[in-house]
């Protein structure tokens, strides 16, 4: 755990998927693998099938929405994944949203998108109002969301990506997180620890 602690960059993961052996969760898979590649980042999975987050009007501040909250509150940055259902994002993501707070956690985190389908077109549809809404929260979507189409081709039985481009993309978002946080968060924390630092000594 002090290794956990030391690391400078925290992702925080949440799968949009509570069926079991969902598509959703092996493309998140690769995710992960990707983010264990990098020796200063560390990762927070939140399985909405274990947490037991109230809907809105339903209960109030418990000890484990408040769990959740500060796990999103403190990670350098977030990636959603969801799958498409009738057009939209999952109600799982949207009640997860709903879970972080108003104003919300995500205001300012810069967030990766991912989203899988069955159908020929993709997540398109899904990735597009699941972008609004992380906006209208205040988060910072990165560009470039990828979109997985014809998912249940795409993984064998043992959760293994079949088709090497798609892996690609799929751990794109991984990289494209990274690379944001690197270039635009970790230059600024580090300034401001430099202006805290050097105010005392003018």
């Amino acid at each position: 755990m002090t290794g956990e602690r030391e690391k400078s960059i925290r992702i925080a993961v949440v799968p949009g998927s509570v069926r079991p052996g969902n598509y959703t969760g092996k493309a998140v898979g690769l995710v992960l693998d990707e983010l264990s590649t990098y020796e200063d980042v560390a990762c927070d999975v939140l399985d909405l099938a274990e947490l037991q987050l109230p809907h809105p009007g339903q209960g109030g501040e418990t000890p484990e929405v408040a769990r959740f909250r500060e796990t999103v509150d403190r990670a350098t940055g977030v990636i959603l994944a969801t799958p498409e259902y009738h057009g939209s994002f999952s109600s799982v993501i949207k009640v997860a949203i709903e879970n972080l707070g108003f104003p919300s956690v995500l205001a300012g985190k810069p967030v990766g998108l991912l989203g899988v389908a069955a159908g020929t077109i993709g997540a398109v549809k899904s990735l597009e109002q699941l972008r609004g809404v992380c906006s209208h929260v205040g988060a910072l979507v990165l560009p470039g969301p990828v979109s997985v189409a014809g998912v249940q081709r795409i993984f064998d039985d043992e959760g293994r990506c079949t088709d090497e481009a798609v892996e690609e993309r799929i751990r794109g978002v991984a990289r494209t997180l990274v690379d944001y946080i690197r270039g635009h968060i970790c230059p600024r924390v580090a300034l401001e620890k430099f202006v805290r630092e050097s105010g005392s000594n003018p």
